[in-house]
């Protein structure tokens, strides 16, 4: 997804978080999709090369997935 293309709701919301869009994107939609601790993720991210801890994933889940949520509604 490129910026300009960007929801300006979602925009808003990752406008001061640090990861690549493409990595929370991820962590947040194996989150929703899948019966997965934040703990599980966060193994699953490492084997991936990818060190994030359990609680920021808990967190990005706590800001995109109510924003998704409306955006994909409105569709």
């Amino acid at each position: 997804m490129a910026e300009t293309e960007m929801v300006p709701e979602l925009r808003k919301v990752l406008k001061r978080l640090h990861y690549p869009l493409e990595v929370m994107l991820v962590c947040v939609r194996w989150d929703a999709a899948y019966p997965l601790s934040f703990r599980h993720l966060e193994e699953m991210m490492q084997e991936r090369g990818v060190f994030v801890d359990h609680s920021t994933v808990h967190r990005w889940a706590l800001k995109i997935l109510p924003v998704m949520a409306l955006i994909f509604r409105r569709r």
